[in-house]
């Protein structure tokens, strides 16, 4: 199903098609152009997954990717790529909803995103976002109907619209490398030059543990385990302990040549399932009393959003991801005690992470760059922050994590959209992307077009 099929059927982005944000004025630099976006275009395909994928408590069975293409008045067209993760974005809403539904509103929220855009002259990309970002919000409260929506819920609808931003912003000011797309105020963040990236191999509720054996036999040596298993809270930890047990006991006598003391390493992911601290701190009891304590590098958010208790005393580092919406709350979660940062410029948009990467640069704060499940483009946007972050303290190399590989059906066919497919760096080698100076020359080929992702707006309706 296309869009204009789908939005025929709807109907109900007709609502929201009478705002007016006026001219955003007062740049404060006339160094970059003045962008114009005058014509828009959006279209999606679904992307079946090889199991349920599970993580928050629910499980997805597909994933949307999103292509936006924006036109400016000087005839510059570019297209932006988004994977949409309605079940990341607003777990709640993902509840309440088919899966089909729920996509469906998150692509309504992209489509009036571009509308806005039209009328919102810019200058850089993250001042666009602030701009338009207030009434965005607004319109997908009452779109969806939800007046609590996550804001990542609408970050990760403004994704494909973003990252066209970006490349129109980068061809309209002459930029033909990520790092002098960099705004000179979020440059700190981003001036590293790290020669790997390690890969967090995650593990999904009910994965085989013969795969995490095979994976560490590939040389992977970080593993990111899903926990918050669904059910109560006696019976997610339950699980969630199992789980742990049944991992360590298949990887603990395992070593690799990529780790000062050659353990291999584990991280934890929640996604804000753990209401309260005493319940993360039982868990990491049960790690140290089966040895799995200390090959723990850190947690993301264990905590449920809204929780506000210090994690200092925890014995590891812990990471902000979904808590984290802007400066705002990252400057709250690094005074509650959180060491580290997730960045998901594939989520919550490349122009919210450079902010973010900016401040945590500022703040000495390391950064990770978690997934969401997206395709192999996008995959090297996030390789762009990745691998411009400060060394992970203990390791020596950057953070990112990615799973299509293990989740897509349509995988092998999905590499092929990659305009740079079967470049080194795209090639994941024990455990790690080896990023050389192609790499950098080329920043992962992300200002290349993607003649698939292109040309699925112009297929005919």
């Amino acid at each position: 199903m296309h869009r204009r099929q789908f939005i025929k059927n709807t109907g109900l982005i007709a609502a929201f098609t009478g705002m007016d944000l006026g001219q955003l004025k007062g740049y404060g630099t006339h160094t970059m152009k003045n962008i114009e976006v005058i014509q828009t275009g959006s279209d999606f395909e679904r992307e079946k997954l090889v199991r349920p994928f599970g993580f928050k408590g629910a499980y997805l069975t597909e994933l949307w990717q999103v292509a936006s293409r924006l036109e400016t008045a000087s005839g510059i067209k570019k297209t932006g790529i988004a994977t949409q993760s309605v079940l990341y974005g607003d777990a709640d809403l993902f509840a309440a909803h088919s899966e089909t539904e729920g996509n469906a509103l998150m692509y309504l929220v992209a489509g009036h995103a571009l509308k806005l855009i039209k009328k919102t002259p810019f200058r850089d990309p993250v001042r666009l976002l602030d701009a338009i970002f207030p009434r965005l919000l607004a319109a997908a409260k009452q779109l969806t109907g939800k007046t609590d929506l996550n804001t990542n819920f609408v970050y990760n609808a403004l994704v494909s619209a973003d990252n066209a931003a970006w490349l129109l912003y980068g061809a309209e000011n002459n930029f033909s490398t990520f790092d002098e797309m960099v705004p000179a105020a979020y440059k700190k963040g981003l001036s590293h030059k790290n020669n790997k990236v390690a890969i967090m191999y995650q593990v999904p509720y009910g994965m085989p543990v013969q795969d995490l054996q095979q994976a560490a036999a590939a040389g992977y040596f970080v593993f990111k385990i899903k926990t918050g298993y669904p059910g109560t809270t006696a019976e997610m930890l339950e699980k969630d302990m199992a789980r742990l047990t049944q991992v360590h006991h298949a990887l603990k006598d395992l070593r690799t040549a990529q780790t000062p003391n050659g353990k291999l390493i584990y991280t934890m992911d929640a996604n804000g399932r753990y209401e309260k601290k005493e319940w993360l701190m039982r868990y990491l009891d049960h790690a140290r009393k089966i040895g799995a304590f200390e090959h723990i590098l850190f947690y993301e958010e264990p905590l449920a959003e809204q929780n506000e208790e210090d994690v200092s005393d925890t014995g590891i580092t812990i990471a902000a991801d979904e808590s984290v919406h802007n400066e705002t709350s990252a400057i709250r979660r690094i005074e509650q005690g959180y060491k580290a940062m997730v960045l998901k410029g594939i989520a919550k948009t490349l122009s919210m992470s450079m902010k973010i990467a900016a401040l945590a640069a500022e703040k000495q704060i390391p950064c990770i760059c978690a997934d969401l499940t997206v395709n192999p483009v996008l995959i090297d946007w996030n390789k762009n922050l990745a691998a411009r972050l400060m060394s992970f303290p203990g390791v020596g190399m950057g953070f990112m994590e990615t799973n299509g590989d293990m989740n897509y059906r349509n995988w092998k066919n999905m590499q092929g959209y990659h305009p740079l497919a079967g470049a080194s760096w795209t090639q994941p080698k024990n455990g790690v992307f080896e990023l050389n100076e192609d790499f950098y020359q080329q920043s992962g080929g992300i200002f290349l077009p993607s003649p698939h992702y292109r040309e699925i707006i112009q297929q005919p309706h």
